[in-house]
């Protein structure tokens, strides 16, 4: 089978099933696991580098509702590929290639491709994805091997949090203007023995001010601006030093979101992970991650 994914967390899970080898190419953003950066790549950026997160919102803003994407699909490079599956989303119109620009393409490509939408809203929809890929690929025994694994990473951090005191927590997902984290991300909160004082499960990512951060009291304040690796997401975090410590948060702490909470894919029980160490160090006392205090 020739696989072609249009989204990173895709692209995580079809390596995590084995099926590394049926990939043909992926997006210029996918970046894990290393052997994707050797691979072909069908989309680009159309935004210019070096803005800054008011400019890139600003941008991001225009384009989306003059009804532009913001990224955009080598047509010509996708049908030479002549793939036999295409996996993108459509939860996000700033997170991927739009869905609909996809199946019209897909429809003039003479291999007839297949498109799947992987599209979860919580962390539970993230593991069916792990279903939808082995069915549409015959990956059933990795995927079963996948799921219990993940599931017994998951139930590990239930039992060494369980008993623990609630630590209220804000995840804050952009600074300017501010978005606190939705979908999965409250849910990996909560398994970790925390509670996220502004997000809603299986929501949307919603704007926000720095004053309703502070009204929601939150102990920790957990900067993961979405797309960012760490070292940016401490970086942002040292940019907007003032803002937070408005919040009156007892601790700031940045997080690679790119790995491990922007994309639904397997790393999302790493972010558990790192959340629950982050929350409840003396419990969880290993970080699978790198992890920046930041003084605010």
């Amino acid at each position: 089978m020739r696989i072609v994914s249009l989204v990173p967390h895709a692209t995580e899970l079809l390596f995590a099933l084995g099926l590394g080898d049926d990939v043909v190419a992926v997006t210029h953003e996918c970046d894990f696991p290393g052997e994707v950066l050797e691979l072909p790549h069908v989309t680009r950026d159309v935004l210019p580098a070096g803005l800054g997160a008011a400019e890139i919102d600003a941008a991001v803003r225009e384009r989306t509702e003059q009804g532009k994407a913001i990224y955009e699909l080598d047509e010509q490079r996708l049908g030479d590929l002549e793939p036999d599956l295409i996996v993108t989303q459509e939860l996000c119109l700033v997170c991927a290639v739009s869905y609909d620009d996809v199946v019209e393409v897909a429809e003039r490509i003479p291999s007839a491709p297949r498109v799947i939408s992987l599209d979860p809203k919580t962390l539970g929809e993230a593991m069916g994805n792990i279903r939808t890929i082995a069915q549409a690929t015959g990956a059933r025994d990795a995927a079963l091997d996948l799921v219990t694994r993940q599931r017994a990473r998951i139930d590990a951090v239930r039992r060494a949090v369980k008993g623990s005191a609630r630590v209220p927590v804000a995840a804050i997902e952009w600074l300017d203007p501010v978005f606190v984290a939705g979908h999965w991300t409250p849910q990996i909160i909560e398994l970790a023995g925390g509670r996220d004082v502004l997000g809603f499960a299986g929501e949307h990512s919603e704007q926000s001010t720095w004053d309703m951060v502070a009204a929601a009291q939150p102990e920790v304040v957990v900067v993961m601006p979405c797309g960012y690796d760490a070292e940016r997401a401490r970086d942002e975090a040292e940019r907007y030093a003032a803002e937070l410590r408005s919040t009156g948060a007892k601790r700031v702490v940045a997080v690679d979101a790119a790995a491990y909470f922007s994309r639904p894919g397997p790393r999302l029980v790493d972010g558990l992970e790192l959340m629950a160490h982050i929350l409840h160090p003396d419990l969880v006392p290993d970080a699978p991650a790198a992890v920046y205090e930041v003084d605010v």
